[in-house]
């Protein structure tokens, strides 16, 4: 199992519904064994970085995650939220 993880803040606050509903575009690529898109609370009091959304996603393999990022769906979402944001910091583990 690869779980992948990606943070993403808006580079303005007004525009983090629309990330949200970009990256809510993802869940209808067929290749995760689990998706979700969730808003960050905000209350890690010891960072000063802001993160606003998190995307968590489980797949099979590394074959799966490939084919996942391989998907067109993949790429219009990248098209429309990469505008809007300012950081993202994608992480890809192994299960264990």
């Amino acid at each position: 199992m690869i779980r992948h993880i990606v943070f993403f803040s808006a580079a303005n606050p007004d525009d983090v519904e629309r990330i949200r509903e970009g990256l809510m575009m993802l869940e209808k690529i067929p290749h995760s064994a689990h998706f979700e898109v969730g808003r960050n609370f905000q209350s890690d009091a010891i960072s000063a970085e802001r993160v606003d959304l998190v995307v968590y996603a489980e797949f099979k393999d590394e074959v799966a995650l490939a084919a996942y990022k391989a998907d067109p769906i993949y790429t219009a979402c990248i098209a429309l939220v990469r505008p809007l944001r300012e950081l993202r910091i994608a992480a890809d583990f192994k299960a264990g």
